[in-house]
Protein backbone atom coordinates (compact mmCIF):
# COMPACT_ATOMS: atom_id res chain seq x y z
CA UNK A 1 0.00 0.00 0.00
CA UNK A 2 3.02 2.29 -0.37
CA UNK A 3 1.34 4.28 -3.11
CA UNK A 4 -1.95 4.62 -1.27
CA UNK A 5 -3.30 8.00 -0.20
CA UNK A 6 -2.55 7.62 3.50
CA UNK A 7 0.72 5.69 3.23
CA UNK A 8 3.05 6.45 6.15
CA UNK A 9 0.28 8.24 8.07
CA UNK A 10 -0.70 7.23 11.59
CA UNK A 11 -4.28 7.65 12.77
CA UNK A 12 -6.12 7.34 16.08
CA UNK A 13 -9.90 6.78 16.00
CA UNK A 14 -11.99 6.48 19.16
CA UNK A 15 -15.30 4.65 19.47
CA UNK A 16 -14.41 2.54 16.47
CA UNK A 17 -15.50 -1.01 17.25
CA UNK A 18 -18.56 -0.70 15.03
CA UNK A 19 -20.47 1.77 12.88
CA UNK A 20 -18.98 5.04 11.66
CA UNK A 21 -15.74 4.71 13.61
CA UNK A 22 -15.08 1.23 12.26
CA UNK A 23 -15.65 2.35 8.67
CA UNK A 24 -13.28 5.28 9.16
CA UNK A 25 -10.58 2.93 10.48
CA UNK A 26 -11.20 0.48 7.67
CA UNK A 27 -11.01 3.22 5.04
CA UNK A 28 -7.78 4.67 6.44
CA UNK A 29 -6.10 1.29 6.91
CA UNK A 30 -7.00 -0.05 3.47
CA UNK A 31 -5.59 3.15 1.97
CA UNK A 32 -2.23 2.81 3.66
CA UNK A 33 -2.51 4.32 7.14
CA UNK A 34 -1.46 2.62 10.36
CA UNK A 35 -4.47 2.85 12.66
CA UNK A 36 -4.84 2.67 16.43
CA UNK A 37 -8.46 1.63 16.93
CA UNK A 38 -10.13 2.40 20.25
CA UNK A 39 -13.39 1.16 21.69
CA UNK A 40 -14.69 0.85 25.24
CA UNK A 41 -15.63 -2.79 24.58
CA UNK A 42 -12.49 -4.96 24.26
CA UNK A 43 -14.25 -7.67 22.27
CA UNK A 44 -15.55 -5.17 19.71
CA UNK A 45 -12.13 -3.52 19.40
CA UNK A 46 -10.32 -6.82 18.92
CA UNK A 47 -12.85 -8.12 16.40
CA UNK A 48 -12.61 -4.87 14.43
CA UNK A 49 -8.81 -5.19 14.40
CA UNK A 50 -9.04 -8.75 13.06
CA UNK A 51 -11.43 -7.77 10.28
CA UNK A 52 -9.28 -4.86 9.14
CA UNK A 53 -6.00 -6.77 9.24
CA UNK A 54 -7.65 -9.59 7.30
CA UNK A 55 -8.12 -7.05 4.49
CA UNK A 56 -4.43 -6.22 4.57
CA UNK A 57 -4.62 -3.09 6.70
CA UNK A 58 -2.34 -2.17 9.60
CA UNK A 59 -4.56 -1.85 12.67
CA UNK A 60 -3.98 -2.21 16.40
CA UNK A 61 -6.82 -2.33 18.92
CA UNK A 62 -6.51 -0.40 22.18
CA UNK A 63 -9.66 -0.79 24.30
CA UNK A 64 -10.39 1.80 26.96
CA UNK A 65 -12.53 4.68 28.13
CA UNK A 66 -12.15 7.60 25.70
CA UNK A 67 -13.78 9.95 28.23
CA UNK A 68 -10.78 9.53 30.58
CA UNK A 69 -8.05 12.13 29.92
CA UNK A 70 -5.37 9.85 31.39
CA UNK A 71 -6.34 7.03 29.04
CA UNK A 72 -6.42 9.42 26.09
CA UNK A 73 -2.83 10.46 26.88
CA UNK A 74 -1.83 6.79 26.83
CA UNK A 75 -3.67 6.30 23.54
CA UNK A 76 -1.65 9.04 21.85
CA UNK A 77 1.61 7.85 23.41
CA UNK A 78 0.91 4.28 22.25
CA UNK A 79 0.25 5.38 18.68
CA UNK A 80 3.53 7.29 18.58
CA UNK A 81 5.50 4.49 20.23
CA UNK A 82 4.08 1.75 18.02
CA UNK A 83 3.96 3.55 14.67
CA UNK A 84 6.36 6.49 15.04
CA UNK A 85 4.11 9.53 14.65
CA UNK A 86 0.57 10.80 15.15
CA UNK A 87 -0.81 12.44 12.01
CA UNK A 88 -4.59 12.05 12.32
CA UNK A 89 -6.85 12.07 15.38
CA UNK A 90 -10.58 11.45 15.04
CA UNK A 91 -12.71 11.89 18.16
CA UNK A 92 -15.58 9.65 17.13
CA UNK A 93 -16.51 8.19 20.53
CA UNK A 94 -19.79 9.53 21.85
CA UNK A 95 -23.09 8.58 23.42
CA UNK A 96 -26.65 9.63 22.70
CA UNK A 97 -28.92 10.11 25.69
CA UNK A 98 -32.58 11.05 25.47
CA UNK A 99 -34.78 12.88 27.91
CA UNK A 100 -36.89 15.90 28.68
CA UNK A 101 -34.90 18.98 29.73
CA UNK A 102 -37.11 19.40 32.81
CA UNK A 103 -36.43 15.84 33.96
CA UNK A 104 -32.84 15.31 32.83
CA UNK A 105 -30.66 14.02 35.67
CA UNK A 106 -27.27 15.27 36.82
CA UNK A 107 -25.81 11.77 36.43
CA UNK A 108 -26.98 11.45 32.82
CA UNK A 109 -25.67 14.96 32.03
CA UNK A 110 -22.23 14.31 33.49
CA UNK A 111 -21.82 11.01 31.63
CA UNK A 112 -22.84 12.68 28.36
CA UNK A 113 -20.48 15.62 28.74
CA UNK A 114 -17.58 13.42 29.92
CA UNK A 115 -17.46 11.43 26.69
CA UNK A 116 -18.83 13.80 24.06
CA UNK A 117 -16.91 16.88 25.21
CA UNK A 118 -14.20 16.01 27.71
CA UNK A 119 -13.00 13.00 25.73
CA UNK A 120 -12.98 14.88 22.43
CA UNK A 121 -11.24 17.94 23.93
CA UNK A 122 -8.41 16.01 25.56
CA UNK A 123 -7.85 13.70 22.59
CA UNK A 124 -7.41 16.80 20.44
CA UNK A 125 -5.11 18.37 23.02
CA UNK A 126 -2.88 15.31 23.39
CA UNK A 127 -2.73 14.73 19.63
CA UNK A 128 -2.00 18.39 18.91
CA UNK A 129 0.88 18.43 21.40
CA UNK A 130 2.39 15.43 19.64
CA UNK A 131 1.83 16.94 16.18
CA UNK A 132 3.44 20.22 17.28
CA UNK A 133 6.47 18.39 18.67
CA UNK A 134 6.82 16.42 15.42
CA UNK A 135 6.67 19.65 13.37
CA UNK A 136 4.82 17.75 10.64
CA UNK A 137 1.30 19.22 10.88
CA UNK A 138 -1.74 17.04 11.30
CA UNK A 139 -5.49 16.56 11.04
CA UNK A 140 -8.08 16.53 13.84
CA UNK A 141 -11.74 15.67 13.37
CA UNK A 142 -14.65 15.97 15.81
CA UNK A 143 -17.88 14.05 15.27
CA UNK A 144 -20.75 16.49 15.70
CA UNK A 145 -24.39 15.96 14.63
CA UNK A 146 -27.26 17.66 12.87
CA UNK A 147 -28.82 17.98 16.33
CA UNK A 148 -26.12 20.57 16.97
CA UNK A 149 -27.66 22.69 14.18
CA UNK A 150 -31.39 22.09 14.59
CA UNK A 151 -33.56 21.48 17.64
CA UNK A 152 -34.69 17.89 18.14
CA UNK A 153 -37.19 16.62 20.72
CA UNK A 154 -35.65 14.86 23.75
CA UNK A 155 -32.12 15.56 22.52
CA UNK A 156 -31.42 19.05 23.84
CA UNK A 157 -28.41 18.09 26.05
CA UNK A 158 -26.99 15.85 23.33
CA UNK A 159 -27.42 18.60 20.73
CA UNK A 160 -25.70 21.04 23.08
CA UNK A 161 -22.60 18.84 23.23
CA UNK A 162 -22.56 18.43 19.46
CA UNK A 163 -22.88 22.19 18.88
CA UNK A 164 -19.99 22.71 21.27
CA UNK A 165 -17.77 20.47 19.14
CA UNK A 166 -18.42 22.68 16.12
CA UNK A 167 -17.28 25.70 18.13
CA UNK A 168 -14.27 23.77 19.39
CA UNK A 169 -13.20 23.08 15.82
CA UNK A 170 -13.59 26.74 14.94
CA UNK A 171 -11.91 27.98 18.11
CA UNK A 172 -8.83 25.81 17.70
CA UNK A 173 -7.95 27.36 14.34
CA UNK A 174 -6.33 30.34 16.06
CA UNK A 175 -4.28 28.05 18.29
CA UNK A 176 -3.24 25.26 15.93
CA UNK A 177 -3.13 26.55 12.33
CA UNK A 178 0.34 27.98 12.93
CA UNK A 179 1.57 24.42 13.44
CA UNK A 180 0.02 23.12 10.23
CA UNK A 181 -2.77 21.36 12.11
CA UNK A 182 -6.27 21.54 10.65
CA UNK A 183 -9.34 20.99 12.82
CA UNK A 184 -12.77 20.25 11.38
CA UNK A 185 -16.03 18.59 12.38
CA UNK A 186 -18.60 16.39 10.69
CA UNK A 187 -22.34 16.56 11.39
CA UNK A 188 -24.02 13.34 10.33
CA UNK A 189 -27.77 13.10 9.95
CA UNK A 190 -29.60 9.79 10.32
CA UNK A 191 -27.09 6.95 9.95
CA UNK A 192 -27.90 3.25 9.93
CA UNK A 193 -25.71 1.75 12.65
CA UNK A 194 -25.96 -0.88 15.34
CA UNK A 195 -26.60 1.88 17.88
CA UNK A 196 -29.36 3.70 16.02
CA UNK A 197 -31.25 0.55 15.14
CA UNK A 198 -30.80 -0.68 18.70
CA UNK A 199 -32.38 2.50 20.02
CA UNK A 200 -35.24 2.38 17.50
CA UNK A 201 -36.10 -0.80 15.53
CA UNK A 202 -38.12 1.36 13.12
CA UNK A 203 -35.21 3.75 12.60
CA UNK A 204 -34.48 3.04 8.94
CA UNK A 205 -38.09 3.25 7.76
CA UNK A 206 -38.99 6.37 9.71
CA UNK A 207 -35.83 8.32 8.88
CA UNK A 208 -35.84 7.28 5.24
CA UNK A 209 -39.20 9.00 4.97
CA UNK A 210 -37.95 12.09 6.81
CA UNK A 211 -34.72 12.48 4.81
CA UNK A 212 -35.16 14.50 1.58
CA UNK A 213 -32.74 12.41 -0.45
CA UNK A 214 -34.90 9.35 0.26
CA UNK A 215 -32.53 7.17 2.29
CA UNK A 216 -30.62 7.20 5.54
CA UNK A 217 -26.83 7.36 5.45
CA UNK A 218 -24.66 4.29 5.74
CA UNK A 219 -21.53 4.43 7.93
CA UNK A 220 -19.33 4.58 4.83
CA UNK A 221 -21.08 7.81 3.74
CA UNK A 222 -19.77 9.51 6.88
CA UNK A 223 -16.42 7.73 6.68
CA UNK A 224 -15.93 9.09 3.15
CA UNK A 225 -16.41 12.62 4.47
CA UNK A 226 -13.90 11.98 7.25
CA UNK A 227 -11.32 10.58 4.84
CA UNK A 228 -11.73 13.66 2.65
CA UNK A 229 -11.18 16.03 5.58
CA UNK A 230 -8.00 14.26 6.72
CA UNK A 231 -6.59 14.01 3.20
CA UNK A 232 -4.44 16.49 1.30
CA UNK A 233 -7.51 17.35 -0.77
CA UNK A 234 -8.81 19.26 2.26
CA UNK A 235 -5.49 20.81 3.28
CA UNK A 236 -6.92 24.35 3.03
CA UNK A 237 -10.02 23.57 5.12
CA UNK A 238 -9.99 24.22 8.85
CA UNK A 239 -12.52 25.37 11.44
CA UNK A 240 -15.37 24.01 9.32
CA UNK A 241 -18.28 21.66 9.97
CA UNK A 242 -19.32 19.44 7.09
CA UNK A 243 -22.99 18.41 7.23
CA UNK A 244 -23.69 14.97 5.76
CA UNK A 245 -27.43 14.48 6.21
CA UNK A 246 -29.18 13.85 2.90
CA UNK A 247 -30.71 17.32 3.15
CA UNK A 248 -32.36 16.85 6.56
CA UNK A 249 -31.25 20.20 8.03
CA UNK A 250 -32.96 21.95 5.11
CA UNK A 251 -36.36 20.59 6.12
CA UNK A 252 -35.81 19.29 9.67
CA UNK A 253 -38.78 16.98 9.66
CA UNK A 254 -38.81 14.71 12.71
CA UNK A 255 -40.59 11.38 12.18
CA UNK A 256 -43.14 10.08 14.66
CA UNK A 257 -41.18 7.84 16.97
CA UNK A 258 -40.85 7.14 20.66
CA UNK A 259 -37.59 8.19 22.26
CA UNK A 260 -35.76 5.32 24.00
CA UNK A 261 -35.19 5.52 27.74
Amino acid sequence: MADSEFANKVAIVTGAGTGIGYEICRGLATQGASVLLNDLDPSLAEEAEKRITAEGGICQAMPGDASDPDFVEKLVAEAAARFGTVDIAIANAGITTYGSFLEYSVEKFQKLVALNLQGSFFLAQAAAKRMKAQNTGGRIIFMSSVTGHQSHPDLVPYGMTKAALQMLAKGLVGELAQYGITVNAISPGAVLTERTTGDDPNFEASWTEATPIGRVALPEDIANAALFLVSDKARHMTGQTLIVDGGWTSTSRVPDSEAPD
